[in-house]
């Protein structure tokens, strides 16, 4: 008969890439709703950019705050467009 044999190891991993930067907006955004704006209107389309990442890897996910979400007159769509 074979005893089952079992080992252990500890295993230390370096990561060498670091988070330098936080993802931002990529620009400076000021948002104006008109009063005669019609329901389903787009009204502003906003992007964001990673300094630590390429602009291929790049694909951020927006959304409505927890306390918004449930009593807003606005939601966020994907477009898609990073």
């Amino acid at each position: 008969e074979n005893p089952e044999k079992i080992s252990e190891a500890n295993v230390y991993i370096q990561v060498l890439d670091v988070n330098d930067h936080a993802p931002e907006f990529s620009k400076y955004y000021e948002t104006f709703v008109c009063e005669n704006a019609v329901s389903g209107q787009l009204i502003q389309s906003i992007s964001a950019v990673d300094q630590d990442d390429s602009a291929e890897g790049h694909h951020f996910y927006f959304s409505l705050a927890q306390e918004a979400t449930n009593n807003s007159h606005f939601t966020v769509k994907d477009n898609q467009g990073g």
